[in-house]
Parts: C-alpha cells; structure tokens; sequence
C-alpha cells in the first residue's frame, strides 16, 4: 500500500477482512483497501466480488491468488473427500480466481497495445514447496500446490501475447504465521525450525513481502512462467525431516493426533 497502491482483499469471514483492510490502509494515508467475501470455490461468488471491486475502484492491474487449506494426515487415514477439500481451495480456488479477474486484466491489457515493450498486467500465486521433495502427510497439499504451478506456467504461455504475465511464489516456513503454527508439529521448538533452514532462520512476511513488490514492479516486467523460491534454501533438506518419521507410520492415526493434542511436554512423536 505504501508504494501507491490501492486494493480490494477477499476472504470467508468479512469482520476478518474488514479489520485486516483497515490495518493494511493505515499503511499509506489516503489509500483505500476493500473488503470483500466469497468462497473461491465458487465462480459465481468470486465473479460478484470481482465485479464489486471493479465497481469501487475502477480496473484491476495484478491479482493475487493465495487461498490455501491445510493439514496433517497420512494417506492411510486421508479420505477422498479431505483430499478434495484441499485441491478445491488451493488448485480451484486460484483457477476460480483467475478466471474471475482475466476479462478485466485482458480488456485493461489490450487497451495499452500490444507488442508495447511494458507490461501493465500480471498474476501471482503463493504456491509451496513440498511437491519438489516429497514430505510426509502432505499428499493432499503437495498434489494442489504442484497443479498450481502447473497452472502459472500455462497461464504464461497462453496470455504473454496479451501482455499478462504470471509466476509463482514459494514461501518456506514463515514465523508466526497460522500455516507454520498449525504444520510445525508437537514439540518442535522455534530454534528448532531455524536451525533446520540452511540461512539458519525462518522467514518473515516481508520476506515474502519483498518478493511480491519485485515481481509486481516494472523490475519483473520480463519475468514470467517463474516459481521464486523464498525459503532460505529450506527445500534442499527438507525431505525425511519430518519428525518421528518414519517411525510415526506405525501408529494408529488417532492415536497421533490424540498425543499431538496432548502433548504439553515437549516431547517430539
């Protein structure tokens, strides 16, 4: 917000989203930052908020789909329905949004001509990285986040002409964000998760922060199709690094999660 922009945010609950935005326009006096509600799983739910947000600020130039849904589970005890649930918010839910917003990212577009030397549009993903090594428990999330890079890389192809762009950004373990509280595991200590990431920290949201402002900035005008890894080299050790993998595989699913609940100890399954 601070660089000029302005912006409309979308989210499930709207007094999260009206307090989230008006913490976000404290940034840049002046700014406006709408809220809006949809569920990205439905088109026609984000079509109305797409319209609503084209209605209070006039076009849109970059959109951002981050939508995510995750858990813990081990195939064995992963139900169709839970593997769906994911796929339907992170790999749906950025396809929903995108399709939501690329009429007006086209006709916006195409206004400036095209050939021009700049481009004016672009789409980002916030997308993972466990689908590069393989990690335990994430089969669900790992099978979403891999078709949503899969999905950023013909989306570059199919509207370069059209002077859109679109890439991928790859967090690692961010600290004190929800994701990294919930994924962490029982026992696992902050100190423990920045020693595991070779730059020996976990990262920050202006980490990820940065990254956006450079790929949405004339600097990333001739970068597309690309997944930018901002995880301090943390996806080079991370297979097998589950704790208590493997060792885990042999317990009752139940029976983890109850200790993982339990466990006030500090003791790692």
């Amino acid at each position: 917000m601070y660089l000029g922009c302005n912006a409309a945010i979308l989210g499930r609950s709207l007094t999260k989203t009206t307090s989230i935005a008006a913490h976000i326009a404290t940034l840049r006096p002046g700014s406006t930052v709408l809220p809006l509600t949809a569920d990205v799983r439905s088109a026609a739910s984000l079509s109305a908020a797409v319209s609503e947000a084209i209605q209070r600020l006039g076009r849109i130039d970059f959109v951002i789909c981050g939508a995510a849904g995750n858990f813990l589970a081990p195939v064995t005890a992963l139900s169709a329905n839970a593997f769906k649930a994911v796929v339907d918010i992170d790999l749906l839910g950025s396809y929903n949004t995108v399709k939501a917003v690329l009429p007006h990212l086209r006709e916006t577009a195409l206004s400036g001509g095209g050939g021009r030397d700049v481009v004016v549009k672009k789409i980002l993903f916030v997308s993972a990285t466990m689908h590069y090594t393989g990690i335990p428990f994430q089969a669900h999330a790992a099978a979403a986040k891999a078709g949503v890079d899969a999905l950023s890389a013909t989306l570059a192809v199919e509207l370069g002409p059209l002077g859109i762009t679109s890439n991928v950004i790859a967090p690692g373990p961010i600290r004190g964000t929800e994701g990294m509280d919930r994924l962490k595991g029982p026992g696992v200590s902050e100190k423990d998760v920045d020693m595991a990431v070779p730059l020996q920290r976990q990262g920050t949201v202006r980490d990820i922060a940065d990254a956006t402002v450079w790929l949405l900035s004339e600097a990333g005008d001739w970068v597309t199709g690309a997944v930018v890894v901002v995880d301090g080299g943390n996806w080079r050790m991370q297979a097998g690094r589950t704790p208590g993998w493997p060792g885990i595989m042999g317990l009752d699913w139940e029976e983890v999660v109850g200790r993982r609940k339990r466990n006030n100890t500090g003791t790692k399954l």
